[in-house]
């Protein structure tokens, strides 16, 4: 089940973070880089948080997945972050959270999102569903962050 999650709930965020830095350690270490901003995030920068959180929870009521999205410039929705626990891989749970986000956020003609360009998971997971590669930037000596977008053609809605 999907469903927003409270920032100001202490032990939904504690929950979160769990999840984030589970999922963020195995992303830094595919891309051979450890200061990925969400891996410096404690419960009280994530209720300080913008970015608006929907989570991914299994009948037990644990959260396995997340997605959060913001409106960083009018008219683009950029889906800041995107998490899954490893035990939970490979179930279709990022598809879904991006079919949540577009079936949500029908209004926005471009969505945005960047990952390290070694993550192929998470590139193929993208262009599955039309972002394609439009800026890439090199963020440390031999990271490189790509940034992706999906604009909506007309008539389409998410």
């Amino acid at each position: 089940m999907i469903g927003k999650l409270d920032t100001q709930d202490e032990l939904k965020m504690e929950e979160l973070l769990r999840l984030q830095t589970t999922a963020y350690r195995l992303e830094a270490k595919l891309i051979g880089f450890d200061e990925i901003p969400p891996l410096a995030d404690t419960v009280d920068t994530l209720k300080r948080s913008r970015d608006v959180f929907y989570g991914y929870t299994v009948q037990s009521g644990k959260l396995v997945g997340a997605v959060a999205v913001e409106e960083e410039r009018p008219g683009e929705l950029t889906l800041t972050r995107m998490m899954v626990h490893p035990d939970f891989f490979r179930q279709g749970i990022a598809s879904r959270l991006i079919e949540y986000v577009f079936a949500n956020y029908p209004e926005f003609p471009i969505y945005i999102v960047s990952t390290g360009l070694k993550n192929e998971p998470a590139r193929r997971l993208y262009e599955r569903f039309g972002f394609v590669p439009f800026k890439s930037e090199y963020i440390a000596p031999g990271v490189e962050l790509m940034t992706m977008k999906r604009e909506r053609k007309t008539g389409e809605t998410g």
